[in-house]
């Protein structure tokens, strides 16, 4: 697909029209499609590789991946696009990476390109990534994530017939695994209700996500699965919550046992503090746009863990304010002038995190 050529709207702006051809390619799981991506090569940049979106009277285009995160691939293209149009020279060389996987875990994609010779060669001094829409009239900004655990509990059982009152069965002791997580599930949720200062990122979710056992309705189970979403502030002692979790299979009767699907375990945080050279550079950007910036722990996951783990500094910012959250939603959209606002955003901070000067230790 040669982009130049396609058919654009009469009185669209171009990046718009971009953004809305993207976000017709499909590229949601299992059967992502990442043969059509938009040629870079039109915006004078070297490339590698290692559903229709409908918009609206108000300008609010409407399409799975709006919000997260086709938007942000396409600011970056045609802010780096207008920056070389310009002529401008940078200091630094800025990389632009899209990356597969990151909404399966990104074991087939980041997690594994930070330790390829190919990324170390990049020499990387920090990044940007996604971040999420703000309702209000500030701009977020996610210098941390909260580790995503996801797991499931093993209870097997004394299997017999329907009829009977068979001791020791599966579902027993799954019904004590799942009251222990849903009990401290709701203490996360009340600490979270009755803390002004606390956000979503500040404290651990639990959601009961599969449940699976049984083969007839007259058959006791010899064994039921219970699994779970956790995903876990850098607050938190991992090692003693999973300590935790321990105890609670060991309550719920002999021979549960747990095994994680995923695990993560870094809790490096990105420093906001006025006198790193990063965040000045991006705050000090930001404070000439007039952007107020309200800074968080990331409630999701996101590929900025691997980034970190590695000990590169990582910034999630998408610049969409004044609009709700939607990412995964029913009615998933972006309006086109915010949309089109954080194109100049992301001009602006390009060209300041890369007027960054040289760190001694830097090659």
């Amino acid at each position: 697909m040669d982009w130049r050529y396609r058919y654009f709207p009469e009185g669209e702006d171009l990046s718009v029209s971009l953004f809305r051809e993207y976000l017709r390619l499909k590229t949601v799981h299992p059967d992502p499609d990442y043969g059509e991506i938009p040629n870079t090569k039109t915006a004078g940049l070297i490339c590698s590789s290692l559903s229709l979106a409908f918009k609206d009277a108000e300008g609010n285009i409407y399409a799975r991946g709006s919000q997260d995160m086709k938007c942000v691939t396409i600011q970056y293209i045609q802010a780096v696009r207008r920056l070389k149009a310009e002529g401008r020279k940078v200091m630094r060389t800025v990389h632009l990476m899209f990356v597969p996987d990151e909404e399966v875990g990104g074991h087939k994609g980041m997690e594994t390109f930070v330790k390829h010779p190919e990324f170390q060669k990049l020499n990387i001094g920090f990044a940007l990534d996604e971040g999420l829409a703000n309702p209000g009239d500030a701009f977020t900004v996610f210098y941390g994530e909260r580790n995503p655990w996801w797991i499931t509990i093993h209870c097997p059982g004394s299997p017999g017939h329907g009829s009977r009152f068979v001791e020791n069965t599966a579902a027993e002791k799954l019904r004590c695994v799942i009251n222990s997580f849903l009990d401290f599930r709701q203490k996360e949720k009340h600490r979270l209700n009755t803390s002004e200062c606390f956000t979503l990122g500040d404290v651990t979710t639990v959601n009961m996500t599969m449940v699976k056992g049984g083969v007839a309705y007259n058959v006791i189970p010899a064994e039921m699965d219970v699994s779970f979403d956790l995903r876990i502030p850098p607050t938190v002692n991992l090692q003693e919550f999973e300590r935790q979790i321990k105890e609670w299979c060991k309550e719920a009767g002999e021979d549960v046992t747990y095994e994680f699907a995923q695990k993560h375990m870094n809790q490096n945080l990105t420093s906001t503090e006025e006198n790193d050279p990063w965040w000045s550079a991006f705050s000090a950007a930001c404070k000439a746009m007039n952007i107020t910036l309200e800074k968080e722990i990331f409630p999701a996951a996101t590929d900025s863990r691997f980034i970190r783990a590695v000990g590169i500094p990582a910034i999630g910012f998408s610049p969409m304010n004044r609009t709700p959250i939607l990412l995964h939603d029913h009615n998933e959209y972006l309006n086109e002038h915010v949309f089109l606002k954080g194109i100049s955003v992301f001009e602006r901070l390009i060209s300041a995190l890369t007027s960054v000067p040289a760190f001694p230790d830097e090659a």
